[in-house]
């Protein structure tokens, strides 16, 4: 039975990232070697490390003064890189979930932390508008896609202080104008690769200003010194990702990638507000084309352990929703095939005839 991969992350992959990966593991361009086992100073894996920044430089539209940088670690590790290279006194985030409250969290440690808004009291079922960035802040921080309690910012914000972006899980999905950031950063394992490293774009001329010390190794003027390879970097992980830019590039860009992913998204929205059985949990305005969460609606809540079940049967891996929201969550990142979203669509409409 072919299987339809909703998970959250690790996601969904390219079969190009999979095979190639493969082939990689057991013979790495023709060295005799597994990619698990060269230095990452030797000439082949070089040429990957600077074939991934370029892809990234040229898939994303990255303008000139910015680093691009492949670390250790995943996401979470950047709530306090940023602070700590960035915040000297106070700084603002967006409150929009789990993972913008724990950055916020961090960057506590490091100085003040005003909360311009919050979408906390309707449990992050939507975005905060209205809000006033304030100047005094040495960034901005927002969370773009909350693949928790499906929410999206859809929109590159304009700043009047330094905007900084966790893009972990919808990084890749669509044109993203990088001029208006000063920094981004993604953990790859939602559209980009394997977990354990993390994308960091950075404008360069914010670095190097921190009155405080840092270890070598927060300091992201180390990492751009040595081409990401200041330690040891997850060397199968950068390979996949390169892999999966090369996948992008030649599956039209994000151009391309931004049409597939509304027409998925759009697909499965409209299912759920047709469908009796099943109601969506953020609000319409604001809803995420990353991950689309969903209950069963009032009168059906007893079916959903039926519904998991149900969809495992026909090959829908990975919908069961967070413990936050309940109910059930699809994730369609760029790899998951169309195919895939109309199969749990059918599966919804087999399920509500039945009921």
């Amino acid at each position: 039975m072919k299987k339809h991969n909703f998970n959250p992350g690790p996601s969904i992959l390219p079969q190009y990232t999979i095979d190639g990966t493969a082939a990689a593991i057991k013979d790495f361009m023709g060295t005799g070697l597994s990619i698990l086992e060269v230095s990452h100073r030797g000439k082949e894996f070089d040429a990957v490390m600077n074939d991934a920044v370029a892809l990234v430089k040229e898939v994303l539209g990255v303008p000139e003064g910015y680093a691009v940088l492949f670390v250790g670690g995943g996401a979470s590790t950047q709530f306090f890189h940023v602070p700590y290279n960035l915040l000297e006194k106070k700084a603002a985030y967006l409150k929009t979930g789990e993972w913008a409250t724990k950055a916020a969290k961090e960057a506590e440690l490091f100085g003040e932390v005003v909360i311009v808004a919050s979408s906390e009291d309707k449990n992050f079922s939507y975005v905060p508008k209205g809000y006033v960035i304030p100047t005094d802040v040495d960034y901005f921080h927002i969370t773009t896609n909350n693949t928790i309690y499906g929410t999206e910012i859809m929109t590159d914000l304009d700043s009047p202080v330094t905007l900084v972006a966790d893009m972990s899980s919808d990084i890749f999905s669509r044109p993203v104008d990088v001029a208006k950031y000063g920094l981004i950063y993604a953990g790859a394992q939602k559209n980009l690769g394997p977990a354990g490293v993390t994308l960091v774009i950075v404008r360069e001329d914010l670095l190097g200003k921190m009155t405080r010390k840092m270890p070598k190794m927060v300091d992201y003027r180390t990492h751009i010194k040595s081409n990401s390879m200041f330690n040891t970097p997850p060397v199968v992980n950068v390979y996949a990702c390169m892999l999966t830019l090369q996948w992008l590039k030649n599956n039209g860009g994000l151009v391309a990638m931004d049409k597939v992913n509304a027409a998925k998204s759009e697909l499965l929205y409209a299912e759920i507000d047709r469908n009796k059985c099943f109601v969506g949990t953020a609000a319409k305005e604001d809803r995420s084309r990353m991950n689309v969460c969903f209950v069963m609606a009032e009168g059906y809540k007893e079916l959903e352990a039926e519904f998991i079940s149900f969809a495992s049967s026909k090959g829908l891996v990975g919908i069961k929703g967070h413990r936050s929201v309940g109910g059930f969550r699809a994730s369609l990142y760029n790899a998951l095939p169309l195919e895939s979203v109309q199969a749990l669509v059918d599966a919804m409409r087999e399920f509500e005839a039945s009921h």
